[in-house]
């Protein structure tokens, strides 16, 4: 079942598939991968539920758009009304009363909520084998990491488990598993989306968004949660892309470094102009979002911290336990370096129309290392990972992920697209118009492998 939701979507409209089918499909996908650990909270009830309703409005005329009767996973850091949110965590879970705002908008756009998603324990690690509730195992290799921390959600699509995903994306959590299993996932531009009922990791890092099998599903995903029309600019023929030097790229495994190579030599042959950029500051990365997310974590953790601390993962609670101790005045300096580094990244977008660069420096890892080896050097896994994701978190540039081939072994690669400050339909759209020349069909780099 790969058929994206614009493609589903129609023939629903048809008549020609109904939701109730579409959700017996998946929920028959979700029982038979069980093994993946892609879901913590299967919701076959009300989705069935949903979907009759769905079904009859459809036919009653009262089609709500390209949503209606699709079903849709949340990761288990974002409310649904009476579903316990678990974090992917043994602490006690919550139980909202209300969806997060983002849920609501799907629910208002006849979307089907299908179930939770796992995840990296409180979205705080890019693995995804870190969970209580078992680790998410890699759609074509189950030995391999899916990314994280919304790892379920990749997983779940890839799978058919669903055809669209909420995830979040704190330094890359959408990011890092849409390139590791291939398919899309959107950052949007910071505060375009409401993280009300969102379980917090880092509330000024924090960023909601879609993940899914096509550019075009980004937009309709995206379109609904923000609530308001995405601006169809036209984008020319011709686009000038940013390469960043330096820190960025100065260390890919030789399979990335090639596939990316190879990927600038295609859009170079079709037009489009690649520059070198240079964001000054770019090294400085790791250090300032250390600085702000492991105290801004701590912080809400402190009250779990207090009564639960033996309920956590070690690693997790580790990195907890470490920003409680950080220093305000670090906080603070880190702060202003990271208002530096927007105005560095956004300088360099003024003299492009969009970066491009690898979202993941490696292809899936195993489960359960602790550190991987890139270009001939060992570096930790989470390092490694966030590398090149994490820098637009700090920034609140939009940033999107799409397929981009795979490697020698059959695994993913991923290329990242970002934009202009508070512009996610600008890069939706740039995106759409790069898409078949990276990712769909013979002779494109991907190779329609996504």
């Amino acid at each position: 079942m790969n058929e994206t939701i614009s493609e589903i979507g129609a023939r629903i409209r048809a008549g020609d598939v109904s939701p109730v089918d579409l959700v017996q499909s998946c929920l028959t996908r979700i029982a038979d991968r069980s093994d993946l650990n892609a879901f913590i909270t299967v919701l076959e009830d009300s989705a069935l539920s949903e979907a009759e309703a769905a079904a009859a409005e459809i036919s009653r005329g009262q089609y709500r758009g390209p949503l209606h009767g699709i079903p849709i996973s949340i990761k288990d850091l974002v409310d649904v009304a009476g579903v316990p949110t678990t974090s992917g965590s043994a602490v006690p879970p919550l139980h909202p009363t209300r969806d997060a705002p983002v849920v609501q908008r799907l629910r208002e756009a006849g979307a089907i909520i299908i179930g939770k998603t796992n995840l990296h324990e409180f979205a705080f690690g890019t693995t995804s084998d870190e969970s209580a509730f078992g680790p998410v195992r890699h759609p074509f290799d189950p030995s391999r990491s899916a990314g994280g921390s919304s790892g379920g959600a990749a997983v779940a699509l890839v799978e058919g488990m669903c055809y669209g995903s909420v995830g979040t994306d704190t330094g890359g959590s959408i990011r890092i598993p849409a390139a590791a299993c291939g398919i899309v996932g959107l950052k949007p531009a910071f505060g375009e989306l409401p993280c009300e009922g969102v379980v917090p990791l880092s509330t000024t890092c924090d960023h909601v968004g879609p993940m899914t099998r096509s550019v075009e599903d980004a937009r309709l995903m995206f379109q609904v949660l923000r609530g308001t029309r995405v601006n169809d600019a036209p984008v020319p023929s011709s686009l000038t892309l940013g390469i960043p030097t330096g820190y960025l790229l100065e260390r890919l495994e030789p399979e990335i470094r090639s596939a990316f190579e190879r990927l600038q030599a295609a859009l170079t042959s079709r037009g489009h102009v690649l520059v070198d950029v240079t964001i000054g500051l770019a090294r400085s990365t790791p250090d300032v979002y250390l600085h702000i997310v492991l105290p801004e974590a701590a912080a809400y953790h402190a009250r779990f911290l207090a009564q639960h601390a033996d309920r956590y993962s070690p690693n997790v609670r580790n990195r907890l336990e470490t920003g409680r101790y950080m220093l305000a005045e670090d906080y603070v300096r880190a702060m202003q370096l990271r208002e530096r580094l927007t105005r560095d990244v956004s300088g360099t977008l003024a003299a492009c129309d969009a970066l491009l660069l690898p979202t993941l420096p490696i292809a899936a890892p195993p489960l359960g290392v602790q550190s991987v080896d890139v270009d001939g050097r060992p570096e930790p896994v989470r390092a490694a990972m966030l590398r090149l994701t994490q820098l637009f978190n700090l920034t609140g540039h939009p940033s999107i992920s799409l397929p981009a081939g795979v490697t020698t072994s059959g695994l993913p690669i991923g290329a990242q697209l970002v934009g202009p400050a508070g512009d996610t339909d600008r890069l939706l759209a740039i995106a759409a118009a790069l898409e078949p020349q990276i990712t769909a069909g013979p002779g494109s780099v991907g190779g329609g492998t996504g």
